[in-house]
């Protein structure tokens, strides 16, 4: 289980460095819009582009409860294994 959650967490931590500006640090205590500074829509796109990345959908309800990688991460882990 935990090499799935750090290949996610790879995954969650590539999409995002094409987002932010280079150099900011990103790691699985990353607060994903504090930290990094990303507004609503590209929280959006971003959420997006994982739903497309891992053949799922993340329902807004969780999102809400999303505030780290790391909580993102078991979040999708949790949603690509019941879509399994």
């Amino acid at each position: 289980m935990a090499q799935v959650l750090d290949t996610i967490g790879a995954q969650i931590i590539k999409v995002l460095a094409g987002m932010v500006p280079s150099g900011a640090p990103i790691t699985g205590e990353t607060r994903i819009a504090r930290d990094l500074g990303l507004d609503s829509v590209a929280i959006m796109d971003f959420v997006m582009e994982l739903e497309e990345r891992f053949d799922i959908l993340i329902p807004l309800d969780q999102i809400a409860d999303v505030e780290t990688i790391h909580d993102l991460t078991k979040a999708i882990e949790a949603l690509v294994k019941d879509a399994a």
